[in-house]
């Protein structure tokens, strides 16, 4: 039980350290750093608990593989780097709703942006 409860301390506290959403191979990158011989299995098997727990939610961006954020945040949209892959939290929204048709009610909506991060935009300048 003291691995388990390691490992899964590891994988939260990569989440609360990264303070972005992340896949599940950057979960294993940064949790290895406190628990080196954590698994990719191990990984996915806590975050599907992380997820039922209610600690993660899933990020679901178009054409992109799954990637977790934590829970309970206010409504934000994301910048997904096309160079590293990393994905960031944009904090607050500025999309005003106004310009939907003549009876249409708007539910909800995503935003992606993409571009380069500042580490890969000052890389390759």
């Amino acid at each position: 039980m003291e691995r388990s409860t390691r490992q899964r301390r590891a994988i939260r506290e990569a989440f609360l350290e990264a303070g972005r959403p992340l896949s599940p191979q950057e979960v294993l990158e940064l949790a290895r750093k406190k628990v080196p011989s954590l698994g990719l299995a191990t990984v996915y098997r806590n975050l599907k608990n992380l997820l039922e727990e209610g600690f993660l939610v899933p990020v679901a961006l178009p054409g992109e593989p799954p990637r977790y954020e934590r829970a309970g945040q206010a409504h934000h949209h994301h910048f997904l780097c096309r160079a590293c892959g990393r994905v960031y939290e944009l904090s607050g929204c500025d999309l005003a709703l106004t310009h939907l048709p003549p009876g249409f009610l708007a539910e909800a909506h995503e935003v992606t942006v993409y571009g380069r991060c500042p580490q890969c935009y000052s890389q390759a300048g």
